[in-house]
């Protein structure tokens, strides 16, 4: 079958389209004929190493030192189940499903039955459903660990890419006021999603306009809580999707004494959750943005697109 492979971490330029053996599922598992996979921000990170600062080297040293452990990239898919394992219960042969699993730049993939997989959206094609888990699962966690109520106001720094725009659907459908920032580029973007304002962060800094929110979700990286802690109501929430290892691990310390309080955001994929975004897409809730789409043998072309920061939504890559 084919694959992307990469053996050096580096530019666009180190995928390789290669012929690998194609998986057998074991008892407790799934093939799935891939249809649909992304590039994510996680791919390009992890293909490149770049990660926010203090990061470097705990990454290397979970990928490997000196090249990848796990030479393939790719964390959401979509498909078809072509067989099943033999004591597989819960799907069944022509299954159409979706994944949040890593190591999906592949034609055929097995995927453990009670993995972070579930049927596909029956009101979502392939290319839609292949990018619902990876900013959808994000903007799930900052949801709940947020605790996003009815009536709260919520803004959403990086509104525009994979997990903001899923951020603001699902904040909004918690019933959040939601601002959103972004470039001057997505801002009619940002509002066609439920946004109920947006901030074009070229032209205004929202930590410095004097309004606050009870809830501040950083997908960026450049809004620290020694930045925003004027932007937060008494009682506010900053949500930590992207920031430095400082920041992430001195959180329940920074905003000691202030009545506000700094959340990191760690994703763990799980089938529940997947089960649940498939619902409230079914609902017209959640429908993931789509920038472009690319083909398989175009991935390389795909990734470069992903490393100008410029990408609205998600890239798609196709079978």
């Amino acid at each position: 079958m084919k694959a992307i492979l990469y053996e050096r971490y580096g530019p666009p330029e180190v995928l390789e389209l290669r012929e690998i053996p194609k998986p057998t599922p074991r008892d407790h598992e799934v093939l799935i004929k891939v249809h649909a996979t992304t590039v994510t921000a996680m791919d390009w990170r992890l293909r490149s190493l770049s990660v926010p600062k203090g990061f470097g080297f705990l990454m290397r040293l979970a990928l490997g030192p000196s090249r990848p452990r796990r030479p393939i990239l790719g964390a959401e898919l979509s498909g078809e189940i072509e067989s099943i394992g033999a004591a597989v219960s819960r799907f069944k042969v022509g299954d159409q499903v979706f994944a949040g699993v890593l190591g999906s730049y592949v034609e055929y993939k097995c995927v453990h039955e009670d993995g972070p997989l579930a049927l596909k959206p029956t009101n979502l094609g392939y290319e839609e459903a292949a990018a619902l888990s990876f900013g959808g699962l994000t903007a799930l966690t900052v949801v709940r660990r947020g605790r996003i109520q009815n009536g709260e106001s919520v803004l959403i720094n990086g509104a525009s890419g994979a997990v903001g725009t899923a951020a603001v659907q699902l904040a909004k459908h918690h019933g959040a006021r939601v601002t959103g920032v972004c470039s001057t580029v997505n801002l009619e973007l940002v509002k066609s999603i439920g946004a109920y304002q947006v901030i074009d962060y070229t032209r205004e800094d929202f930590a410095r306009s004097g309004e606050a929110y009870d809830v501040v979700v950083d997908n960026v990286g450049n809004a620290p809580f020694s930045r925003v802690k004027g932007s937060l109501k008494e009682g506010g929430r900053l949500l930590l999707v992207v920031g430095t290892l400082s920041d992430m691990l001195l959180a329940p310390l920074v905003s000691l004494g202030s009545g506000k309080r700094v959340i990191p955001v760690p994703v763990r994929p799980r089938a529940e959750d997947l089960r649940s975004l498939a619902n409230l897409a079914e609902s017209g809730s959640f429908k993931p943005v789509i920038d472009r789409r690319y083909p398989f043998e175009q991935i390389i072309e795909a990734h470069r697109y992903v490393d100008t920061g410029r990408k609205r939504g998600n890239v798609v890559v196709t079978m």
